[in-house]
């Protein structure tokens, strides 16, 4: 129901400016401009649906040999005793864990297209269970929660465009990333856990946060010791390395079970195709929404509420111009990117507001595009408490941003 309501909100929202600025300032381009927003947005999220295709039945076919080679048992002895706790409807033996794992871990390794795939896959799995198959699961919200919080170490994107940008040292905002992202991360749990009653200070869940934690201040330890170009080039090459050694891993094991290994590719392909014609209305729906919003000048209006605040409670507004990356952040990831690019070619990639900018792009995922994507993806009209809990996660992270910005830039 929340995400009706923000639905409704977008439209009657952008109405009610356009009218007003129709009538008290007389711009007559207003409403034309919405219109074109309508049509350029339905084209856009049709075009990323097609776009989706081919990555989806690549990768749906990765993810049926990789299941009937047995990836699922591999995975649940790994990570089987963390994800009970915090998935504990899905029981010991369920098929999502391994599609779960595998799309955080390529999220983390900041790889897009392989991560939608493995986590349609994931959610696919677990509506197989969902005893409501209009309403979201327990353990489906818990899921896309953690991928709208976005936990990534190795923001290579935003890295290469601070470098097309002109940015002396395009990985300074590596570990500023790397912590606001944690805190979005450990933001998202809490507040799923609050509403599903989950236990984060069980031994078993404390031991797991605890080894990720070292693992992340280990890497920002790492990478410390680094230039700027040995960042990119490690972080680009291992990435990559990790991405493939996955799929001849999927492969060699399928072999050794004496799978055929085509025939499992092509059944996961078909379902892949499947699922990208699925979606489609979904994001078409919601990107017209957030189109109709920007074109109604809805956002820049809440871009200057939000300076008039900060300035009447005395708090610096130098991060101010980097603040339409932030709203726009859990609307449309495209569109947070432009805003980025935006900001550092205004102001300069080494400027405060460029590295605020790329800090808040980094930090958390695109909440809405998220839920049309996954949830549509399964038919899930009730996303009981998702898009709250995915928006606090969303929150903490573009508040760690900023303040990471000013502690290690300002």
């Amino acid at each position: 129901m929340a995400l009706n309501y923000i639905w409704i909100f977008f439209f009657l929202v952008a109405f009610v400016i356009g009218l007003a600025k129709l009538i008290f300032l007389g711009d007559t381009q207003v409403f034309p401009e919405m219109m074109n927003a309508t049509f350029d947005m339905a084209k856009t999220g049709f075009e990323i649906s097609l776009g989706l295709t081919g990555v989806l039945t690549l990768w749906m076919g990765i993810m049926k040999i990789g299941e009937k080679g047995g990836i699922v048992k591999v995975f649940s002895k790994f990570i089987g005793p963390f994800f009970y706790k915090l998935f504990p409807e899905l029981g010991k033996s369920h098929p999502a864990h391994g599609s779960i794992m595998l799309n955080i871990a390529a999220n983390m390794l900041n790889l897009d297209n392989a991560a939608t795939p493995m986590g349609l896959k994931a959610m696919q799995e677990m509506q197989e269970t969902n005893p409501n198959k209009k309403t979201a699961s327990n353990a489906q919200i818990m899921f896309l929660v953690l991928n709208t919080s976005g936990l990534t170490l190795l923001p290579i994107s935003i890295m290469v465009y601070r470098a097309q940008l002109g940015a002396v040292n395009p990985s300074d905002i590596f570990i500023p990333i790397l912590l606001a992202t944690y805190f979005s991360t450990i933001a998202g749990l809490i507040s799923v856990a609050i509403y599903q009653k989950i236990n984060l200070l069980d031994r078993v869940v404390l031991s797991y946060l605890g080894a990720l934690t070292v693992f992340i201040v280990g890497i920002i330890w790492y990478f410390s010791t680094l230039d700027k170009d040995s960042i990119t080039r490690i972080s680009t090459v291992a990435s990559n390395l990790i991405l493939f050694s996955v799929i001849v891993a999927f492969i060699l094991m399928a072999i050794f079970r004496k799978v055929n290994v085509y025939e499992a590719f092509i059944e996961g392909a078909k379902d892949g195709f499947k699922t990208a014609v699925k979606i489609i209305p979904y994001l078409v729906a919601i990107l017209v929404a957030i189109g109709v919003f920007r074109a109604s000048g809805a956002m820049d209006w809440f871009v200057s509420g939000f300076s008039w605040a900060f300035e009447q409670a005395g708090i610096n507004t130098d991060f101010i111009p980097a603040l339409p990356t932030a709203l726009m952040k859990p609307l449309s990831g495209s569109g947070a990117r432009g805003m980025m690019v935006d900001a550092m070619s205004t102001y300069g990639a080494d400027s405060f507001v460029g590295r605020v900018a790329s800090t808040v792009q980094g930090a958390t995922d695109t909440t809405f595009y998220i839920l049309a994507v996954y949830f549509g993806s399964v038919g899930i009209k009730n996303t009981r408490y998702a898009v709250v809990c995915g928006l606090v996660a969303d929150f903490v992270g573009i508040i760690a941003s900023v303040f990471m910005a000013y502690l290690f830039f300002y």
